[in-house]
């Protein structure tokens, strides 16, 4: 789960599966329609993300999910959930500064949101509480997209989750 825009679309096409089954989908076009930045919107934007994994993870896909997840007890609920169901759980913090995610905003969301136009807006009108102990941390406001992409997948390549292309 990471703190905002992420690079978890462009480093996903550059990677070997984790699993033979693999499926991407954009949350603001799918899961989240119609859902604002409240606290209650976020949550149900995290459990529907969780849902969708874990029912992909049951059935053979290999999923990593990309999503402002703001909340420390929302992340505990789908580690939890995932670990009842003996699926693997890695969190990921994608630590960044706010000036770094202001300027890679493509939809100008963070500037609206410091002009006061987007209220409940994670990390400048409502908190984001960082991982106390993610799995791993990159950061995203200092180092290219490839070695963050790099680090996940040593990450996943290391706890047995990623299939080598031969393999697949």
């Amino acid at each position: 789960m990471c703190r905002a825009s992420s690079p978890g679309p462009r480093w996903r096409r550059s990677s070997a599966p984790t699993s033979e089954e693999s499926a991407a989908r954009t949350g603001s076009t799918h899961l989240s329609r119609g859902l604002g930045f409240s606290r209650e919107d976020r949550d149900t934007n995290i459990r529907r993300i969780g849902f969708v994994a874990r029912l992909l993870a049951r059935n053979g896909v290999g999923v990593v999910t990309a999503a402002i997840s703001p909340y420390a007890e929302t992340r505990a609920e789908m580690r939890r959930l995932a670990d009842e169901e003996g699926i693997p759980f890695l969190e990921v913090y994608a630590e960044a500064s706010l000036d770094a995610l202001v300027q890679r905003d493509v939809k100008g969301l963070y500037q609206k949101a410091l002009r006061g136009e987007i209220a409940h807006f994670t990390g400048v009108s409502d908190p984001y509480e960082a991982p106390i102990a993610p799995d791993l941390v990159v950061h995203t406001d200092r180092d290219a997209v490839e070695e963050s992409a790099s680090q996940v997948l040593g990450l996943l390549a290391a706890r047995g989750l990623l299939l080598s292309r031969r393999a697949a």
